[in-house]
């Protein structure tokens, strides 16, 4: 069983309003998963102006997180599609 948990920063949490509510459930559901089978997994790291980030895939859309491997925490930074979010400015 995995400890890892969730947090979300707040323009995540305002991403994840605006989106409808079936592309909300299939967020959630993929981030329940990512925490449930995090300690099987190897995180898709970003480079470039995203160093020390990484990005769950669901459909379209992609969520950019930080993980605190101390404190076993994904950090949810920012959910948009595929085709916004790297025109992003890190805050």
């Amino acid at each position: 069983m995995s400890n890892w948990q969730l947090a979300f920063t707040p323009e995540a949490h305002s991403d994840l309003d605006k989106l409808s509510k079936n592309i909300q459930r299939r967020v959630i559901a993929k981030l329940d998963w990512l925490t449930e089978n995090f300690d099987n997994l190897e995180p898709l790291p970003l480079s470039s102006d995203w160093k020390g980030f990484f990005k769950l895939r669901v459909g379209e859309w992609r969520v950019i997180y930080k993980i605190d491997w101390v404190k076993e925490l994904i950090i949810v930074w920012i959910i948009d599609k595929r085709d916004q979010i790297y025109k992003k400015r890190i805050k």
